[in-house]
C-alpha cells in the first residue's frame, strides 16, 4: 500500500465514523423526544375518546398563492394529511389520496396536505409528480404537529362539517393493508353528517 493510499483510507474511516455518529446522535433525539414527549396532542386525546376540535392554523398554501386556516373549511368534510416529499410512504399513498379527493369533493369532502419540514420547491416537484390537485399548504417549521400530536409522517386525520376531530388518527400510509379499512371509515365518517 502506498503511503497516499492509507492516508486516503483513514480518511474514509474517519468520514464512516462520523456519518455513524451523526446516525446514533439522530436515533438518541428520536428515543429522548418519544420517551418525553408531551401527551397533550390532540391525537392522543382522540385516542382516549376525548371530543377534541381540530387545533386551528393559518398556513401558507403551495398549491396557489395565499394562505388558508383550517376554519376556512367550516362546513366541509376534511381528510388532513401530514406529509413531505422525502418521506416514502406519503409516495405510496397519493394517489389514494388524489382518488379520495375527486370521488367525493362534489359531497363536499376536502382532502387538505399539510407538508411539513420540508422544501417548498421539492414539495411543489412532489404535488406535480404525483397529480396532487386538492389544497396544500407548507408548514416548513412543524408549528402544526405539537397541536394536533404528530409523531410521523404520513399521518391523515378526519375533520367533521363542525370542526371536531372524529374516526381514528392513521400512522403511516393509507393505502397499506393494516390502515386503508379505517382510512375509508374515517371517509364515511366525516360524509356521514352532511347537511
Amino acid at each position: 500500500m502506498t503511503a497516499g493510499g492509507g492516508h486516503a483510507a483513514r480518511i474514509q474511516r474517519a468520514g464512516q465514523v462520523v456519518a455513524l455518529l451523526g446516525v446514533a446522535a439522530l436515533l438518541g433525539l428520536l428515543v429522548w423526544r418519544v420517551a418525553f414527549r408531551d401527551d397533550t396532542g390532540a391525537a392522543d386525546k382522540l385516542g382516549q375518546g376525548t371530543p377534541v376540535v381540530a387545533p386551528a392554523f393559518v398556513l401558507d398554501r403551495l398549491d396557489r398563492d395565499g394562505r388558508l386556516a383550517l376554519a376556512d373549511l367550516r362546513g366541509k368534510a376534511v381528510v388532513v394529511n401530514f406529509w413531505a416529499s422525502w418521506c416514502i410512504p406519503c409516495r405510496e399513498e397519493a394517489p389514494v389520496l388524489q382518488q379520495t379527493y375527486q370521488r367525493y369533493r362534489d359531497q363536499g369532502l376536502v382532502v387538505l396536505g399539510i407538508d411539513v419540514n420540508d422544501f417548498r420547491e421539492d414539495a411543489r416537484r412532489f404535488m406535480r409528480r404525483y397529480g396532487m390537485t386538492y389544497p396544500v399548504v407548507y408548514d416548513g417549521k412543524g408549528s402544526t404537529v405539537g397541536k394536533w400530536g404528530v409523531r410521523g409522517f404520513p399521518e391523515t386525520f378526519f375533520v367533521d362539517r363542525s370542526g371536531k376531530l372524529v374516526g381514528e388518527r392513521i400512522s403511516g400510509a393509507v393505502d397499506i393493508e393494516r390502515n386503508r379499512e379505517a382510512y375509508e371509515r374515517g371517509v364515511a365518517l366525516v360524509l356521514a353528517d352532511a347537511p
